[in-house]
């Protein structure tokens, strides 16, 4: 197990700057998850600590020691790949076994951890196989075979499940996990999938165009957004906003005209400031048309998802997602009336972006750049 370290880290191509100084820390045996959307950072950031991209300015230490200009064999960390990158003439064991046929490890001993890491990762039947015999699951067991087998202080996953269909990536999903809480080593898994993110993370970062927008466990991140880009990339479907200003009274924010309930406190402290209103379609209400509080509204379509059903619906032009069981059913081009109880409306600053209660001076200057950008 290792701790691994980021200070200042940034990365440029010529005059164009991928990474702005990120600033990380995982502990040890931690299974960190970096998610954001595609060309925002997270792969360059995971080839940074492997060793793969050379560092523009910063430093990176791995288990107390600054590994800036170590190669990567020496930093202590296995990486498992998209396209899993096996020998295709080679057979399961001897794709696993390569780095310690390399590295001059006896026979004996090389069959014994290959033995072992396939019993790990449930490749005990399969050794004599070639790649092309195996399923997409099992390529990438044997990915994961190959890097156990060093006994790495970290593993680095560079977006691994991307090529498997549906359900094999949710067993993947469980696997990597369950071989996570077998080996207790540091992991550092990169995605776009926020269900991946949700499911693995124990610390859950989010990027956008090269800066870190939060960092939490995932139960934090998705109730309680730092800024309108992570409400909005979090969550299925996503928050919904809809841009306002605070009532002067700051109890309350406009949405097509209707009055819509804020947290007076929080109101207070910015009555008549432009805000984006956001809300998750879980604690969205459909009532019908006219109902006291409620905003106008007419059923666009209906997402039947079997144990409940996302309906969607239109405000001039605006949609909403609203998650509801499956006992309410509502038909499309029906009128109906829309309620966002204030406990769970969350404001963000048209500004920055940044949410209204959250007073972090270093996060607010890193947001208005990137809008300024």
């Amino acid at each position: 197990m290792a701790e691994i370290s980021i200070k200042d880290i940034r990365k440029s191509y010529g005059r164009t700057q991928i990474l702005h100084g990120v600033d990380l820390n995982f502990k040890s045996g931690e299974f960190v998850v970096i998610l954001g959307p595609s060309g925002c950072g997270k792969s360059t950031l995971l080839r940074m600590i492997a060793g793969l991209e050379e560092i523009s300015s910063g430093e990176i230490s791995i288990d107390g020691t600054v590994v800036n200009d170590l190669e990567p064999r020496d930093r202590g960390c296995s990486m498992v790949f998209q396209n899993y990158a096996l020998y295709p003439h080679m057979s399961v064991a001897a794709n696993i076994g390569y780095a310690l046929k390399v590295a001059g490890v006896p026979r004996a001993e090389r069959d014994r951890r290959i033995a072992e890491t396939a019993r790990i990762v449930g490749l005990e039947e399969l050794l004599d196989r070639k790649p092309a015999q195996l399923s997409g699951g099992q390529r990438q067991r044997v990915a994961m075979g190959r890097a156990i087998i060093r006994e790495p202080k970290v593993f680095l996953f560079d977006e691994p499940l991307s090529n498997l269909d549906a359900k094999l990536r949710v067993q993947m999903r469980v696997e990597i996990r369950r071989l996570h809480k077998r080996l207790s080593a540091t992991s550092v898994f990169v995605t776009h999938d926020q269900v991946e993110a949700m499911t693995l993370a124990d610390k859950l970062i989010v990027m956008n165009k090269g800066h870190v927008e939060q960092v939490g466990t995932p139960l934090e991140i998705y109730h309680r957004p730092r800024t309108r880009f992570v409400g909005s990339f979090i969550g299925s479907p996503a928050m919904n906003f809809f841009d306002s200003t605070v009532a002067p009274e700051g109890n309350f924010v406009l949405f097509d005209g209707i009055r819509v309930a804020i947290d007076p406190a929080l109101g207070r402290d910015n009555a008549g400031k432009p805000v984006a209103a956001g809300i998750r379609p879980e604690h969205c209400r459909l009532v019908s048309a006219g109902t006291a509080n409620s905003v106008p509204a007419i059923v666009d379509f209906v997402e039947e998802l079997g144990s409940g059903r996302i309906v969607h619906v239109e405000i001039d032009g605006q949609n909403f997602a609203v998650a509801m069981d499956e006992g309410q059913l509502f038909e499309a081009g029906s009128s109906v009336g829309l309620q966002l109880p204030a406990e769970h409306i969350q404001l963000f600053s048209l500004e920055t972006g940044l949410r209204l209660d959250d007073d972090v001076p270093a996060l607010k200057r890193t947001i208005k750049t990137t809008v300024a950008a």
